[in-house]
């Protein structure tokens, strides 16, 4: 069976752009591929974080993932700290890695100007350790939208050189993104993706909104111009709200066309915030079950898990460069 990788950060409350982008498919996923999937506490720190919260939204990220349905029976799901192997071979892969392979990351760019009082080494090696998470488990998909196969690609490079150098240690990872949903735009601007840390609270919805809030987020949503319920090219906020639409309702786009022909933008909109309130109201019940002790048993059994297999092939990779004994 073949093995797939994904995680996200534990940076804020997570929202509908990282379900139906990301773990919408990961519960698919894990009837089909052996699933690793974890919470990538390291790459947060890489930007200031109060501790707190930071564990916080750790325990909600865990908290998240089971209520949308990704099963610790089915799946191995971990915090990426507590697996010191991550940190490991990323020290190793930087021996390898050229800094011009880095500074072409447009990634990096886009973060120290976000953060430019804070742009450290860390942030520049962002893809190293991303490329650690992906080798260190012989990982042959990665699900990744369109920002992230920059990284992904740095991931084979390293795979490939270090291959060459020490012989044949790693699996070459391969990109697997999703038909759907790889790319949900914001409410406010739909040519933005769907974001944590954008200015605007319209731009997204979080998982944990008020479903109220969720509903008067949905009715502000840029719109395009015209009243036609059909997604075109020239019409990227409708389509962006298709999209949402066909993926919490589970119906086709064709489908919602049809539903609304000869209705106006209002109606389309009541209908999607409805969609979506129910969507809300059902995970949050979901979340709101899940106590602090079964979120940590879960991890603690998901680290026993990645960690034999992290054990493992730091053992091999060690042997192949001459550290230890």
């Amino acid at each position: 069976m073949q093995r797939i990788l994904s995680g996200i950060q534990p940076t804020n409350k997570l929202h509908l752009g990282n379900y139906l982008g990301a773990i919408k498919n990961w519960v698919n996923l894990q009837n089909q591929f052996e699933c690793f999937f974890f919470i990538v506490d390291l790459h947060a720190i890489t930007v200031k974080q109060d501790p707190k919260i930071l564990r916080e939204n750790t325990l909600d990220v865990i908290k998240t993932y089971i209520a949308l349905g990704v099963n610790p029976k089915k799946s191995i799901i971990f915090v990426q700290s507590d697996i010191k192997e991550h940190a490991e071979l990323a020290w190793i892969l930087n021996t390898i890695t050229k800094i011009s392979e880095l500074e072409r990351m447009t990634q990096f760019k886009d973060k120290s100007r976000q953060h430019a009082e804070n742009i450290n080494v860390g942030l520049f090696a962002y893809p190293v350790l991303m490329a650690a998470d992906i080798l260190l488990y012989n990982t042959n998909l990665v699900p990744v939208g369109e920002d992230q196969t920059q990284h992904l690609e740095l991931s084979r490079l390293l795979a490939n050189r270090f291959n060459q150098l020490f012989g044949d240690t790693f699996i070459i990872p391969e990109p697997f993104i999703g038909k759907q949903g790889a790319r949900v735009m914001g409410l406010d601007d739909p040519t933005k993706k769907m974001s944590k840390g954008a200015s605007s609270p319209n731009n997204y919805i979080a998982l944990l909104d008020d479903p109220d809030v969720a509903r008067k987020k949905i009715m502000k949503a840029v719109t395009d111009s015209g009243s036609e319920i059909k997604a075109a090219d020239n019409k990227p906020a409708l389509a962006n709200l298709l999209t949402i639409y066909s993926l919490l309702a589970d119906k086709t786009i064709k489908e919602i066309e049809k539903e609304y022909a000869g209705r106006g933008y209002a109606d389309f909109k009541k209908g999607l915030a409805e969609t979506t309130v129910k969507f809300l109201a059902d995970f949050q019940k979901k979340f709101n079950s899940i106590g602090d002790a079964e979120a940590k048993k879960i991890l603690k059994s998901g680290a026993e898990k990645a960690r034999s297999v992290a054990f493992k092939k730091m053992k091999e990779i060690k042997e192949k460069i001459g550290l230890g004994f």
